[in-house]
């Protein structure tokens, strides 16, 4: 007899069982393609998304075969790898002398005979917009031509024919406003060009760029600042040529190696695909590569078993169910005497059937939902897709992971129905059978062993350690979350009618809550790890930061030295044109002796203003000098941040300059600057302005509350003006000044050490002049109104500039935090979902007993919110537990670097905080489990079914 029969009958049984069962059918069959789904257009997205050598080459070079560019080295023989990247001159070669760098290189005359080419070059330049004016660059290249197909495509209009027209990157386009016809202007030349034509670059689609012909844009630049030396000329960059070679024969080795000769290095497309061996390329002894294919594989094998792993945790309590709910029919395959293990191939082959119908499910639906949002995939990466790329072994591979994965998720089942005697399952009696006492005791050591390792790693700075020792613990959590949720079924004691029972039944049907509840851990465990280390680092990155204003804050700022300044229409074109409240605060540069910014061509030309630190506590930073490598061996990270966060240590490492001042950080100002930069709201400070008295905002800098200003009286022979005040000699003067301390806090204020009145500088002979403005932001200024303020400021004379705030953007951060809730709360929601209907079709015979004794049809649906309810509550917050563990290991090996880092030099951040990502955490333990528990109660219908008599 053959062995297949039995296996053919199991088979047979298993299909007719699942089209008997279309629920929970459907539901293992969902829950094996969701995940199978998810690999499948992942791979086809990573697949395609990610170019091939050849895309690469296209979205570089077009359709063209080579690209050729000079160095700054002249006609210099060079080496280079087939890449066209890497190039150097010849080891032992004598560096080029300033003549030969400045020699001309004929590069027309290296290109293959009979071949064609086409020049590139660029220029940064400010353009006008609807909205007013934008800096963008300008590339000058005939994109017109075929040679350029797949680097460059038009979408809309037509692309420039003549010497007066120009395209635009749909994104410029989006950005300024314009449209199709509308006239752009190069400022400085003012040079006039008509919109022709929409483009994109495939391999960038949020390139912002302009393109022209050759000589239409450069070249008239260079004319116009030749005869007009109040116009800068373009800064122009080195030209590039693209070369299409003769036909059949392309860009060889032998016209690269030939090129070289005379100093030009080139990128060729058939080199590139093809490269040549090592033996004849003299530059390959100087390259070095870096495999990370095995960081990469183990990556990818934890991901795969995670989703095993979820797959079966899911799943394997379906199957449970429906070997239960088949008892009477696997007891009558016993009955004609079928074996347990024919018994356990009936059961078995019902995974395998799910199994195979899901992964061909998924693999489908994968294939449709990447095709489908393909233009919003490549929209989101930047870049075109060249076309699906499909690997069909990896696909296949993935379709019998999903086959697999339902084969085993319905081993535990299979086991279980095998070991049931044949009149137990013909009865339909369950039997009683004690939970695993060992089972937990294993669970408790392997989680307290499991966070020893990972701790201890984190320590060590073995992120192997932390990762095994993550696992164990997780796997430690697993083990007890049987009793965990035995439990729970005491504490409904005191609770109404329907979450008692619902805790009852968790707690006595363990075998398809527990599963359920491990689910829902792993899940949510992954992601509050990796939210927990996103937010953690941003925090960090947050920290490190240095702002170059303070937050919500503009300035203006002249750009000009002398009496033809007109800051007062420069006011009113940011007033008008950019999204700012209330008054503004003028504020004033000060300088001693000659201005440094006018006469700095001569040594000692100018004159200095220094504001003296004191030195001894408080005054000198501990962290500089010689016994700062012997403190950052004592102290801890938090002692190291509360010492770089002193007065003392606060401009030690690194001070921004702005607002016309040096060093000094000196500003002249009033209340008003206190207000709206300074945000020190303090009428003993505005108070102590209007009577002439400085208000220092780094406390370091004073001693008895006074501070020491140094001023060295230097001027210039050809500053007749600024001399009458101090006539004769140069000479240096000492003043002690009486301040007012502002609280440490506000040493951190961003290009301002301390506020000095007016009619102070000029008492103590110090230079004075306007400056320029601060304003306070009402929102984020948009890309319109910015171009608006840019042109309002050129119409006012272009004598002033807008420094606005370099304030750090976590987007991309909080996108990540976002797809992890989601991605948690959906399987939270899933195996929720999962594990009330297996109650309900469990626990018909429950629900018949509560109606049959008076209970209200309610009952019915509220049980199934709180049965829901509790699976997502307790997984959640078990999986928030144990995904902190992982976390926490890995900051503290970021913790390790940090210090090694800071011991080596003192000054450097050892700050590595440990952040709760609350948000995620809170969507999670609180709106997912009442989410899924109104889902439940909403969908679960009131009626009582009337069912046939038992028996």
């Amino acid at each position: 007899m053959s062995p297949f029969s039995g296996w053919r009958a199991a088979f047979r049984i298993a299909r007719r069982d699942a089209a008997r069962a279309k629920g929970r059918s459907a539901l293992v069959v969902a829950m094996i393609a969701l995940p199978v789904l998810g690999v499948t257009a992942a791979d086809l997205t990573y697949r395609s998304a990610l170019p091939t050598k050849a895309e690469e080459l296209t979205g570089e070079l077009g359709a063209a075969d080579a690209r050729f560019s000079t160095t700054s080295m002249g006609p210099v023989k060079l080496q280079q790898m087939p890449d066209g990247v890497n190039w150097n001159p010849p080891e032992g070669a004598p560096d080029p002398t300033p003549e030969e760098q400045e020699r001309p290189v004929d590069v027309v005359a290296t290109f293959p005979e009979g071949s064609r080419h086409l020049t590139e070059r660029s220029v940064p330049a400010s353009v006008t917009t609807r909205h007013g004016i934008t800096d963008t660059e300008i590339t000058e290249l005939h994109i017109a031509d075929p040679m350029l197909r797949g680097r460059i495509e038009l979408t809309a209009g037509a692309y420039p024919r003549t010497k007066n027209e120009i395209a635009a990157t749909e994104d410029f386009i989006e950005a300024s406003g314009l449209s199709i016809g509308d006239r752009v202007t190069v400022r400085g030349p003012e040079q006039s060009y008509t919109l022709t034509g929409a483009v994109e670059l495939p391999a960038d689609l949020r390139a912002d760029a302009l393109y022209a012909l050759p000589g239409s844009v450069i070249a008239p630049w260079q004319k116009t600042a030749d005869g007009d030396k109040d116009i800068l000329p373009p800064q122009a960059s080195d030209p590039k040529w693209l070369v299409q070679g003769p036909p059949g024969a392309g860009v060889t080795w032998q016209d690269i190696l030939a090129a070289n000769e005379k100093g030009v290095v080139v990128k060729s497309r058939q080199v590139a695909l093809n490269p040549p061996p090592d033996s004849e390329v003299p530059m390959a002894g100087m390259s070095n590569a870096y495999d990370t294919d095995t960081e990469m594989t183990a990556a990818v094998l934890t991901v795969v078993a995670m989703a095993v792993l979820e797959i079966v945790l899911l799943a394997g309590p379906a199957f449970a169910v429906g070997a239960r709910r088949s008892r009477r029919q696997l007891g009558l395959v016993g009955s004609c005497g079928g074996s347990r293990g024919q018994v356990r191939a009936v059961v078995l082959a019902g995974g395998a059937v799910l199994g195979g119908v899901g992964a061909v499910a998924g693999v489908g639906a994968g294939f449709g939902l990447t095709a489908l949002f393909r233009p919003m995939i490549e929209d989101y990466t930047g870049s075109r897709f060249g076309e699906l790329t499909v690997r069909p072994w990896e696909i296949l591979g993935i379709a019998v992971l999903g086959l697999v994965t339902g084969v085993l998720a319905a081993l535990a089942p299979a086991i279980v129905a095998g070991r049931q005697s044949v009149l137990e399952s013909l009865t339909g009696r369950r039997g009683t059978r004690r939970s695993s006492r060992v089972l937990p005791v294993i669970g408790v050591v392997a989680l307290t062993v499991g966070v020893a390792i990972a701790v201890y790693g984190g320590l060590a700075g073995d992120t192997a350690l932390v990762a095994g020792g993550s696992v164990l613990a997780e796997l430690g959590v697993l083990g007890c979350i049987p009793v965990i949720v035995g439990f729970l079924g005491r504490l409904g004691r005191r609770l109404p009618l329907t979450p008692r029972i619902a805790l009852r039944d968790a707690a006595r049907n363990r075998g398809r809550t527990a599963p359920a509840v491990a689910a829902v851990m792993a899940a949510v465990a992954g992601s509050v790890a990796i939210a927990t280390y996103t937010s953690s680092h941003a925090a960090e990155q947050a920290y490190d930061y240095s702002p170059n204003l303070t937050p919500g804050t503009v300035a203006l700022m002249d750009s000009g030295v002398g009496d033809d300044t007109d800051l007062a229409r420069s006011r009113a074109a940011v007033e008008q044109s950019f999204p700012v409240s209330g008054g503004r605060a003028d504020f004033g540069r000060v300088w001693a002796g000659s201005d440094c910014s006018v006469y700095y061509e001569e040594e000692a030309g100018c004159g200095t203003l220094e504001l003296v630190k004191p030195t001894g506590k408080d005054h000198s930073c501990p962290l500089k000098g010689k016994d700062a490598k012997e403190l950052a061996l004592r102290i801890s990270a938090d002692e190291h941040k509360r010492l770089m966060n002193s007065p003392a240590c606060m401009d030690e490492n690194y001070t921004m300059t702005a607002f016309g001042t040096d060093d000094d950080k000196i500003v002249i100002g009033g209340a008003d600057v206190l207000d709206s930069y300074v945000k020190l709201e303090d009428p003993a400070a505005a108070k102590a302005l209007a009577d002439g008295v400085p208000v220092l905002l780094n406390s370091a800098y004073a001693k008895n509350g006074e501070v020491t200003l140094k001023a060295t009286h230097t001027y210039h022979d050809r500053d007749e003006k600024n001399r009458a005040l101090h006539p004769g000699k140069a000479r240096t003067t000492t003043d002690r000044l009486k301040v007012y301390v502002a609280p440490d806090r506000f040493a951190a204020t961003p290009g301002i050490r301390m506020v000095l009145p007016k009619k102070t500088a000029e008492r103590l002979g110090l230079h004075v002049e306007d400056y320029g403005s601060f304003y306070t932001l009402t929102r984020d200024a948009t890309d319109a109104e910015t171009q608006a303020a840019y042109a309002a400021l050129q119409q006012a004379g272009d004598r002033a500039y807008l420094m606005t705030s370099n304030e750090m953007f976590r987007t991309q951060d909080d996108t990540i935090l976002l797809i992890l809730a989601l991605f948690a709360g959906v399987v939270t929601l899933g195996a929720a979902a999962i594990t009330t209907g297996l109650s309900k079709a469990d626990a018909e015979a429950d629900l018949t007993t509560l109606s049959a004794v008076g209970a209200p049809p309610g009952v019915r649906r509220s049980l199934s919110g709180f049965q829901c309810l509790v699976v997502a509550l307790t997984g959640v917050l078990l999986g928030t537990a144990a995904g902190l563990v992982p976390a926490v290991a890995l900051r503290l090996t970021d913790l390790r670097a940090a210090l090694a880092d800071m011991r080596a030099d003192p000054m450097e951040s050892a700050y590595t905080p440990i952040v709760m990502p609350w948000e995620t955490v809170g969507l999670l333990a609180l709106v997912v489990p009442v989410l899924a528990g109104l889902l439940a109660a909403a969908l679960t219908s009131s009626r009582l079914t009337l069912a046939r008599r038992a028996g």
